[in-house]
């Protein structure tokens, strides 16, 4: 069983930032892969950003140069800096994590935070 808690979504001015949080808890043995994704009223969900265990990051390009993904591998945490917002990024954003536990490997979503930019 793996449960993740996203935290730091909320209101924020355009050109703000917010720092999104992704910790994920449970009887894990390896944090592979974390990643953000985002799903704006009528639209459909979309990768912001994903980190894996070696290294790799892959960015959605609507957020390059804004958006850092970072990890904390011995918290299971992952983060989302996102600077300079603009009200197109107003979305529900999901965090994702694969991770091994034990010899499985399990896939898990969030349930979701909002972030709205607006003035």
């Amino acid at each position: 069983q793996v449960e993740l808690v996203e935290s730091g979504g909320g209101l924020v001015q355009p050109g703000g930032s917010l720092r999104l949080s992704c910790a994920a808890s449970g009887s894990i043995s390896r944090f592979n892969v974390v990643g953000w994704y985002r799903q704006a009223p009528g639209k459909e969900r979309e990768l912001v950003a994903r980190s894996d265990i070696i290294g790799g990051t892959k960015y959605a390009d609507s957020v390059k140069g804004r958006f850092t993904i970072s990890r904390d591998n011995g918290k299971n945490t992952g983060y989302l800096q996102m600077n300079n917002l603009k009200p197109d990024d107003t979305a529900v954003y999901y965090c994702y994590v694969n991770v091994r536990i034990y010899t499985l490997i399990r896939e898990v979503w969030g349930q979701g935070i909002a972030v709205t930019v607006s003035s």
